[in-house]
């Protein structure tokens, strides 16, 4: 069978504040060596697809000097390869960008009609599993489906952040809530993984008018077809996390360093390899006073002071008698001597201050800019910062990119205020 697979890679990601400040979602650094899109893209040629297109668009620089021609992932064969798919803007910029997923894929099928596959397979970009997809397009051909969507049962509260659908004994879907505010339509999630015969997406994605587009698969596709098409679900009981969001962000970085993750998700599984574009550096350093506790570190750093269940990326270095708990550093973060970081996330090229104190106390008042993101005790700071030495910073403050010693007012950052 010949298979196309589609990811969804242009979202801006909004609740990931400054992370995605100057990068699509996708491209956000994860555990430390990897980005985000690396394990979708990893799943597909470790499924034997080959043939990758990427929708991009939302500050698309990063994640295609990332992707480049797929080398990491050995997309850069003759047989098929990554298709990076960014939008054209014309005059009207308004209709030019793309409006949701199944307006991306519609604005390029005349690429998927190019390529001619049996079927489609609809991927995002942005989450972390490991997931064969063999066994989903063979069960899609079993039942004679027209979509199949990989669904997983979640629990009941989280049901108002998915679409939620309703089955008979046969896995026929029979009703689709998207992201329903009443609690009483199952549990029972779409993970936005969906097998599409060619010829019926080209046909239902062409049925759009501008009285009743057809801008996203979970609002006007899924429900439309499942009264005309056969839609079934496909229960998959692996590891799935939908990373959008600053707290399951950096609560799954840190569930990388357990042991316990080994068994759902192992990074070091080399049957299921996750391909990345590695950057060279030299081999990490430990000083004589350095400590490593549950972590993960990656090449070109250099550890002198203390690291605790926290994650590093490439090149970040803790100063003699600095303490890192419960973070997550990105690329060539400096920490200064006596530093200590508590439960934060820290952007690539940041300087902190020797003394300072990111993450102190107990008060946590959520952030009074970003309430709804900037909630649980995590305070993050944007790329390129400087953090001058000897101040406090309190609990889920946030310190925005590209700031300046001169920006801080004074030497107390009380919890939930911005800088």
């Amino acid at each position: 069978m010949r298979v196309l697979a589609v990811l969804m890679a242009g979202g801006a990601g909004t609740r990931l504040t400054v992370l995605s400040d100057k990068r699509a979602k996708p491209a956000v650094p994860f555990a430390g060596k990897y980005r985000i899109i690396d394990f979708t893209l990893s799943n597909c040629v470790n499924s034997s697809i080959y043939d990758v297109a990427v929708l991009t668009q939302y500050r698309p620089h990063s994640l295609n000097t990332h992707i480049g021609i797929g080398k990491p992932w050995d997309l850069d064969r003759q047989r098929g390869g990554v298709h990076l798919r960014q939008p054209y803007q014309g005059n009207n910029a308004d209709l030019d960008w793309y409006r949701g997923t199944a307006d991306a894929v519609f604005r390029n099928l005349d690429f998927i009609q190019e390529k001619d596959p049996d079927f489609v397979v609809i991927l995002s970009g942005d989450h972390i599993y490991k997931m064969d997809y063999r066994p989903m397009l063979e069960y899609h051909v079993q039942k004679g489906a027209d979509l199949t969507v990989g669904v997983m049962e979640i629990p009941l509260e989280e049901t108002d952040r998915f679409g939620i659908m309703t089955v008979n004994r046969n896995m026929r879907v029979t009703e689709f809530h998207e992201k329903p505010k009443d609690r009483d339509k199952g549990t029972l999630a779409s993970m936005g993984i969906y097998v599409f015969s060619t010829d019926i997406l080209v046909q239902r994605l062409s049925e759009g008018t501008a009285e009743q587009p057809r801008i996203d698969f979970g609002k006007h596709v899924i429900p439309d077809m499942i009264s005309q098409d056969k839609v079934y679900a496909y229960p998959f009981e692996g590891y799935w996390v939908d990373v959008g969001t600053i707290h399951s962000f950096w609560e799954t970085n840190l569930a990388m360093t357990s042991v316990e993750m080994e068994q759902v998700l192992n990074l070091h599984d080399a049957n299921w390899v996750i391909h990345t574009r590695s950057q060279e550096r030299p081999p990490v350093k430990l000083g004589p006073q350095a400590r490593i506790i549950d972590s993960l570190v990656s090449n070109g750093c250099v550890i002198r002071g203390q690291v605790e269940r926290s994650v590093l990326s490439p090149g970040v270095y803790v100063s003699p008698g600095a303490v890192v708990k419960e973070s997550v550093i990105i690329n060539d973060t400096w920490i200064g001597p006596g530093a200590i970081v508590d439960k934060a996330i820290i952007d690539e090229n940041v300087v902190i201050g020797a003394g300072t104190y990111l993450g102190y106390g107990d008060d946590m008042t959520v952030n009074h800019e970003m309430p709804d993101k900037l909630n649980t005790g995590i305070t993050v700071v944007g790329a390129n910062t400087q953090i001058p030495g000897g101040i406090t910073i309190g609990r889920n403050v946030l310190i925005k990119s590209g700031c300046l010693e001169s920006d801080f007012p004074g030497t107390d950052i009380g919890s939930g205020e911005t800088v």
